[in-house]
């Protein structure tokens, strides 16, 4: 069935709501989103992996548990059975009220600052947040059977894992509420107030918060094009620039390992190319 086909009709019949409008999102790692307009208000829908409910739904707790703090993110609304979500054959489907203003541009400098403030507000409101769908951080599984699809990608998979593993074992990191997927396009800003949000957070899992700021930094072109992010992040965020510089190069190697991963699940061969560039690259 096709993806907005899915949508439609489950909106329906999980929420009685009759979309007029559906805009899909930008890409990103491990979900789908629309942006859903019904009458006057709008609205955002994930759909996450297969698997992913607890976590999805722990996310959603997490929206919550920023929004009573004063921090925006959008507003979890439950299916007509009380559900946070609605299993579908391609995941679980999450809706969320739309947090007002525009998506951030990852490549904007302005953006980026706003982009890691809010990151890193987020990571310091969550640090005593706790959920059972909150799984412990586990990107990878290097025996994967899909990771056959090249012969070099169970390899670079291993490779990337033990090089975490290296890293966790010898320097001490900042641990908390991931995000897991924070791209620029699930923040906003609205002109109107300045007041910068959060559409969703995420499928949530407990694990080193510098891997957030890593996938983030992918998203914005890697290291060299995300200065301002950074400097945002370390200015609200819970991890200083220090632990940032030794565990950011192991990270982003592991977030390129993360993308293949997904890459060779989907069959995505263009994404797979790239991310053996950037493995090998930083395997040196």
């Amino acid at each position: 069935m096709p993806d907005d086909d899915l949508v439609r009709s489950t909106l329906r019949d999980q929420w009685h709501l009759t979309p007029c409008e559906i805009t899909a999102l930008p890409e990103e790692v491990l979900s789908r989103g629309w942006e859903i307009t019904a009458g006057a208000d709008r609205y955002v829908c994930r759909l996450a992996e297969p698997g992913a409910r607890q976590p999805v739904e722990a996310g959603l707790v997490a929206a919550e548990h920023l929004r009573l703090r004063n921090i925006e993110a959008g507003e979890p609304v439950r299916t007509l059975g009380g559900s946070l979500t609605a299993e579908t054959p391609a995941g679980a489907l999450a809706l969320l009220r739309r947090v007002p203003g525009r998506r951030l541009e990852g490549r904007d400098p302005v953006d980026q600052q706003w982009w890691g403030d809010r990151l890193g507000v987020v990571h310091k409101a969550l640090q005593h947040f706790h959920h059972p769908g909150l799984r412990p951080w586990q990107p990878l599984d290097p025996h994967a059977p899909h990771l056959t699809a090249e012969p070099w990608l169970r390899g670079a998979v291993a490779e990337a894992l033990g090089a975490v593993t290296r890293l966790t074992v010898t320097d001490r990191l900042t641990y908390g509420v991931l995000h897991g997927d924070p791209a620029p396009s699930c923040f906003v800003v609205d002109p109107g107030t300045g007041r910068a949000g959060l559409l969703d957070c995420g499928a949530s899992g407990v694990g080193p918060l510098a891997y957030d700021v890593a996938a983030a930094i992918g998203y914005a072109g890697g290291p060299a094009h995300a200065t301002e992010f950074l400097d945002g992040y370390v200015a609200a965020g819970p991890v200083d620039r220090d632990e940032l510089e030794v565990a950011l190069p192991v990270l982003l190697r592991l977030r390129w390992a993360v993308r293949a991963d997904r890459a060779a699940r989907r069959g995505d061969s263009g994404t797979l190319g790239r991310a053996r560039e950037a493995l090998e690259a930083a395997a040196g």
